[in-house]
């Protein structure tokens, strides 16, 4: 990443299209042991309490692969829950992204330190923000689909991206 990626935050260390090319093996490679999960257009849809297709089935391999896995979300809890528990993943709501209030919650209980926890999400000024501000290894994903437009601010928010997200992905040849 540049110059101009260091001084507005909005460097991220890997890029990939979708979260289920995520491996434990590159994972385990760079050291990463856990991983902080947003959950709208990361894991499933805008309020969708359905994982995305194939998520349950990445969680079960990263689960198997030992990796540490937590939700962090601005979400109130009565989303947060009903789409964690079945998951059998623990979670962090209203966490105040890009605060690193949530990031800090998040390693205590997983007991890991910021250069073994990757953060998985698709918005730079909420996920790639806080993770950089909270010092953790950020792991950028493309949103699973374009925003409805009741989700306003989201779209306005994703135009002003726009000239800082990943040109480059590992997950495309």
């Amino acid at each position: 990443m540049g110059f101009r990626h260091k001084i507005t935050k909005t460097e991220t260390e890997f890029a990939f299209r979708k979260t289920v090319n995520i491996t434990p093996e590159f994972l385990k490679k760079h050291g990463i042991k856990g991983l902080i999960l947003d959950v709208d257009n990361t894991l499933t849809t805008h309020d969708n309490p359905v994982p995305a297709e194939g998520i349950i089935e990445w969680l079960e391999k990263m689960k198997k692969n030992g990796i540490k896995l937590m939700i962090v979300s601005n979400n109130h809890p009565e989303r947060v829950k009903p789409f964690a528990d079945p998951l059998g993943l623990e979670f962090v709501s209203d966490s105040g992204k890009p605060l690193r209030r949530g990031y800090t919650e998040a390693m205590k209980r997983m007991k890991l330190s910021p250069r073994e926890t990757g953060a998985v999400g698709d918005q730079l000024f909420t996920d790639v923000w806080g993770a950089n501000f909270a010092g953790v290894r950020m792991i950028y994903v493309s949103p699973i689909e374009l925003e409805g437009r009741h989700k306003r601010f989201i779209r306005f928010k994703r135009v002003l991206e726009k000239p800082f997200l990943p040109k480059k992905f590992i997950d495309e040849k």
